[in-house]
């Protein structure tokens, strides 16, 4: 590493997303320090310093953490990239309640000086990714910017639904949230965006909350990815099914131009979850009107072909190395 500041990386070790960034500001000489918070303690060292007269600055906080292979000081951080990084472990040898009571105290601590650094930059700082996550909030949001967000219900009333269905079919359920789910023979299961006929709306709605949304009748799918005031919109062609990602290798991408309509409610929702970068998906129908799904803010794009993933690389490293420069 030079001695210029560098930009932490805080993510786990495959991350392809991560990996293509890195590789961008290495070509640049600019130093990356990469850490995973589900490394502590075991290869994780932090020693932060609050208050007294020593701080540079007056910083508030000062200090240094350090990795196997690198460290930083923590006033010194210019960007943090918080891609995916590992939830904390929980120590070996001591009893559950022991060692989940020192995972809790890592995530609070390290986790939190992990979101004070003095001056650094985040894409995006972990508290907007989170707020930005839930679904309602998402939703609400792009109505009030703007974005035309397919009629849509969230609901444990099995009423409801079929309501709903009658109303505004052919209707999709989408999950609020993938977490973890695992089959009977240990293997990650993922749950889709699927089409629901009536026979399926029965008492099993009412444990839980759901979400249905009018299916939009589109010919083609369009992944967005906003890095600062840089949009990079996708089309997506050829997938046979209503979720394009189970299809990958049935998929044509090509670049096009956002309509100047969309570019401006994209930005104004960034700016309502205070996001630098986010995945926007939508559906494209026949008269060329975009229908708005979610966003991610923390969407992957490695997966793009190389023409596509360089560009948005380029745009994240540039936002990365200078912060305080306009990343138009």
């Amino acid at each position: 590493m030079n001695g210029a500041p560098p930009v932490l990386v805080v993510t786990r070790l495959d991350d392809a997303t991560a990996d293509v960034v890195i590789e961008e500001l290495g070509r640049r000489s600019v130093p990356v320090v990469r850490l995973d918070p589900g490394d502590f303690p075991d290869t994780v060292t932090v020693a932060a310093r609050v208050g007294g007269s020593g701080l540079m600055g007056g910083s508030g906080l000062g200090g240094e953490v350090r990795t196997e292979t690198r460290s930083a000081a923590l006033e010194g951080v210019r960007s943090v990239y918080w891609r995916r990084p590992r939830p904390y472990s929980e120590p070996e040898g001591l009893s559950e309640q022991d060692a989940g009571w020192c995972a809790q105290q890592a995530r609070h601590g390290l986790g939190g000086i992990l979101t004070v650094l003095p001056g650094a930059h985040y894409v995006n700082h972990p508290w907007r990714n989170r707020a930005a996550e839930y679904k309602p909030a998402q939703l609400s949001a792009a109505a009030r910017c703007g974005l035309h967000v397919p009629p849509t219900l969230l609901t444990n009333d099995v009423e409801q639904a079929r309501r709903f269905l009658r109303d505004h079919g052919p209707v999709v359920y989408k999950p609020l949230y993938n977490s973890d789910y695992t089959g009977r023979d240990g293997q990650g299961l993922t749950v889709w965006v699927e089409e629901v006929d009536m026979a399926d709306l029965d008492a099993g709605v009412g444990h839980t909350m759901h979400l249905f949304q009018s299916r939009v009748d589109k010919v083609a799918d369009i992944r967005l990815t906003a890095v600062g005031n840089r949009l990079f919109a996708v089309r997506i062609d050829g997938s046979p099914g209503l979720d394009w990602r189970r299809h990958y290798d049935d998929l044509d991408y090509r670049l096009i131009d956002t309509p100047s309509d969309v570019a401006k409610a994209v930005h104004d929702y960034l700016a309502a979850f205070g996001l630098v970068y986010g995945a926007f998906d939508f559906g494209l129908d026949a008269a060329g009107r975009w229908h708005w799904y979610e966003c991610n803010p923390n969407g992957q794009f490695a997966w793009f072909p190389d023409p596509v993933t360089d560009r948005i690389t380029a745009a994240l490293a540039d936002r990365l190395q200078h912060p305080d420069r306009d990343s138009r």
